[in-house]
């Protein structure tokens, strides 16, 4: 009978601790091509809607599925939502291009200045939401302004950081604080993901009412959006390294059921929400 050496033992423990990684990989890409049809779709319409109707000059259109969209003799008002849609279909693109691993490697010089668009981007996005939410107004109660705003407080601080991480030659943080940037940014498409995944599940609004856009469940939303994006990718990045197999692969099928759910989101979002009105 053979004996088992300390070679064996090693070898086993690599082969087993390469499937959980390996899980995990494919569990994230898996989520990264779901995000990014996602995104995408919602950035082609805010381009032929938001975009569509302006080149019309039928900017009532923009009224029906905003309370104030561009309101006549509001000039600063009216600038500010506009940047904010432009430097929202900007940063979807800009940011979903940053992720590609291939592309930093292969063209590192674009990485840079896409990276430093994104980054604009965010700030000025982040900038103008603060006017349309505290000074203009929005919809929704105070509760969900608040978590709006702490997103937007979060950009701010990681945007900063990633610059600094950056200008330090400091890749592996510049990495981390890159990809919350990322998940912050995108936190309204997660809100209304999260928000028609609920539809979905109960078949009608509850936990808020519709008509003022005001409830509990839609101030949890405001704050999830940040929060739960957030604690997945800490829950990724702190697992992918050196932690245990079964670890690797509990993380792979949380971030699996995620994305299963994100897609559906996606899904009823695009049905109740895009497709409408993209005619």
């Amino acid at each position: 009978m053979r004996e088992t050496t300390a070679f064996d033992v090693t070898a086993s423990m690599a082969q087993s601790t390469s499937t959980g990684a390996t899980a995990l990989k494919y569990a994230a890409i898996f989520w990264y091509l779901v995000a990014a049809a996602g995104m995408s779709l919602f950035a082609f319409y805010i381009l032929k809607f938001y975009g569509g109707s302006a080149l019309q000059g039928d900017f009532a259109a923009w009224r029906k599925v905003m309370p104030r969209g561009i309101v006549p003799g509001d000039g600063t008002g009216n600038a500010m939502i506009s940047s904010h849609l432009v430097f929202a279909l900007i940063i979807t693109f800009s940011g979903l291009l940053q992720l590609i691993p291939k592309l930093r490697s292969v063209a590192p010089r674009f990485h840079r200045w896409n990276g430093r668009v994104f980054v604009l981007g965010a700030v000025v996005a982040t900038i103008s939401g603060f006017y349309l939410t505290w000074v203009r107004g929005t919809v929704g109660s105070t509760g969900s302004q608040m978590g709006t705003t702490f997103n937007g407080v979060l950009i701010l601080i990681c945007a900063a950081m990633a610059v600094k991480c950056a200008r330090a030659r400091d890749f592996s943080a510049h990495r981390r604080w890159a990809l919350r940037l990322f998940l912050l940014v995108n936190g309204v498409w997660f809100f209304r993901v999260g928000l028609f995944l609920w539809l979905m599940i109960h078949q009608k609004p509850v936990g808020f009412d519709p008509e003022t856009f005001r409830g509990p469940f839609l101030v949890a939303l405001a704050w999830s959006q940040s929060i739960v994006p957030l604690a997945l990718l800490e829950l990724y990045l702190r697992n992918r390294g050196r932690a245990s197999n079964r670890a690797q692969w509990s993380v792979a099928m949380i971030l699996l059921i995620a994305t299963i759910a994100m897609a559906a989101g996606i899904f009823g979002a695009y049905m109740g929400l895009w497709r409408p009105r993209l005619g």
